[in-house]
């Protein structure tokens, strides 16, 4: 099984909408038995509660489920549990650094996926308010990161 976990700041927003929308694809292609797919937070705000209403509005324009999702933190057994560890900013990776065993823990970008895109971090719409934004970059970057996990574990 090849693990995921999506990183964001209160794991309402960002992560959960790249959660949602991975296992989305990765179901339509049959890949639900071979990767798995999670997110966390590094602040503890929402912990339990689900995705915000700007994720759930926008996942269901898409039609994509994200039944059972519950903000949760990012903890040290996280880091021998997950082959990609995806952080949407440079203040997340930060964040999990300073958890114990996360000095060394092998951090992507998801903006790295995208290296086209001038962004270099993915937008907080729990700030900006642009939801849309953020699919479309997270739809695009899912894409290229299930290219990818195809590629090297399967």
């Amino acid at each position: 099984m090849v693990n995921v976990l999506f990183v964001c700041l209160g794991n309402i927003c960002r992560s959960p909408m790249a959660e949602a929308v991975l296992r989305h694809k990765i179901l339509k292609l049959g890949l639900s038995e071979q990767i798995s797919v999670d997110s966390a937070g590094t602040g503890d705000w929402h912990v339990g509660k689900g995705p915000h209403e700007g994720t759930r509005r926008i996942l269901d324009q898409q039609g994509i489920s994200y039944e059972n999702m519950k903000a949760r933190l990012v903890g040290s057994d996280d880091f021998g549990n997950f082959d990609y560890m995806i952080c949407m900013d440079q203040s997340n990776a930060e964040n999990v650094r300073r958890i114990p065993g996360g000095q060394n823990a092998n951090l992507l970008f998801f903006m790295d996926l995208l290296p086209e895109e001038e962004l270099r971090e993915v937008p907080d719409p729990y700030f900006t308010g642009n939801f849309e934004q953020v699919y479309q970059l997270i739809n695009a970057g899912c894409d290229v990161l299930l290219d990818r996990i195809i590629k090297e574990k399967l």
